[in-house]
């Protein structure tokens, strides 16, 4: 069963998934910052150059199975699957949202 997402969560997991990275421009803000596997991108050049060396890296694929608000955050547990050890694996995303796009996104 498919969990339903807002608008920008479901646009990400299909341009993470990878669909298309140049569309990270329609769910990201212009000053967006991504925290991942201890690194920090922000702004939407940096952030689509971090999803296809990722992409390129793991050969990945994200497929959301829990959702949760907790106050301004948007938490998806997603089953990743791909080319590293342990797969697969649960990992969490946390989101905040501004303006109907993804403002903040931190992965762990």
């Amino acid at each position: 069963m498919k969990i339903q997402l807002t608008a920008p969560l479901d646009k990400y997991f299909d341009i993470s998934n990878g669909i298309d990275s140049a569309r990270v421009y329609d769910c990201f803000t212009q000053s967006a910052t991504v925290h991942d596997e201890g690194g920090t991108y922000q702004g939407l050049a940096a952030i689509k150059s971090w999803l296809q060396e990722t992409r390129k890296k793991y050969q990945f694929n994200s497929k959301p199975i829990s959702i949760a608000k907790k106050g301004h955050q948007e938490i998806v547990v997603a089953e990743v699957s791909g080319n590293f050890p342990g797969s697969p694996i649960q990992l969490n995303y946390v989101f905040v949202l501004n303006d109907g796009k993804i403002q903040s996104l931190e992965i762990s």
